[in-house]
């Protein structure tokens, strides 16, 4: 079970920028390469990754480590997200039946109350989380059973928050994933406030983030105290072209 679309979060979030050299990358589902690039910078391909924590006050409370490419699409901005980890079963369903995020299972361990320290780790724990949905992206065994295997080591950060920026900001894109055959669209708008810091980031060279090891970020912030809206409404989704996915229901 999960909540519908949209759903209405609240949180921390801790975002570096990298750039990464377009053959280490994970190559994008087909229907996504036909239909957006990857946004280069001198060669290299702009890359996001963010540790966040969604808090009480939302539709749902969990952590997640995640990575995504920004692309565009026709000149359109998109991010298409490529690896991503949540410790919430729910969140894992909704998010790949939804809007096909390809999330998975994780250990993650998020503390920030050593001010201005946040030490954030992800771990892959060795046993298997039942999954509802046997057609999911990778990480889903025929049976519809995610199979972590012998578990592991994915990256850990060390952020440092620095100096706050007055005032709160809007914040909104549009992130485009593989659901099916098709390209999915999905609108996600908020609001927050914005703390400039530091990131050291230690990806396991042998691990799914391996194209991260040994790379500092060429900028890291924090997006603080935001709440999001990902997704629409059925109307809007309507309005769009968009098929009418269901949430709160079993696959």
């Amino acid at each position: 079970m999960y909540p519908p679309e949209p759903w209405h979060l609240r949180g921390q979030m801790y975002l570096s920028l990298f750039l990464v050299p377009r053959g280490k990358l994970p190559q994008l589902p087909p229907v996504l390469r036909d239909t957006v690039r990857p946004i280069t910078v001198g060669g290299r391909v702009a890359v996001g990754a963010a540790w966040v924590s969604y808090e009480p006050g939302g539709v749902l409370h969990y952590r997640e480590l995640l990575s995504a490419l920004l692309v565009h699409e026709r000149g359109r901005p998109r991010v298409s997200i490529t690896d991503i980890w949540v410790d919430s079963v729910a969140s894992r369903e909704g998010g790949r039946r939804l809007w096909g995020i390809p999330k998975e299972m994780a250990e993650l361990q998020l503390d920030a109350d050593t001010e201005p320290l946040v030490d954030a780790s992800a771990s892959v724990a060795p046993a298997s989380i039942p999954s509802a949905s046997g057609t999911s992206p990778s990480g889903t065994s025929a049976g519809g059973t995610f199979t972590s295997g012998t578990g592991g080591p994915i990256g850990s950060a060390l952020v440092r928050l620095k100096g706050r920026l007055p005032g709160r900001f809007p914040l909104g894109f549009t992130v485009a994933q593989a659901l099916g055959d098709a390209v999915r669209r999905t609108p996600v708008r908020g609001r927050g406030g914005l703390r400039t810091a530091d990131a050291a980031w230690r990806a396991d060279p042998d691990g799914p983030l391996a194209y991260l090891a040994g790379r500092r970020p060429v900028l890291s912030l924090a997006i603080t105290d935001f709440w999001l809206v990902f997704g629409s409404t059925p109307k809007a989704r309507a309005r769009a072209g968009h098929p009418g996915a269901k949430g709160n229901a079993r696959p």
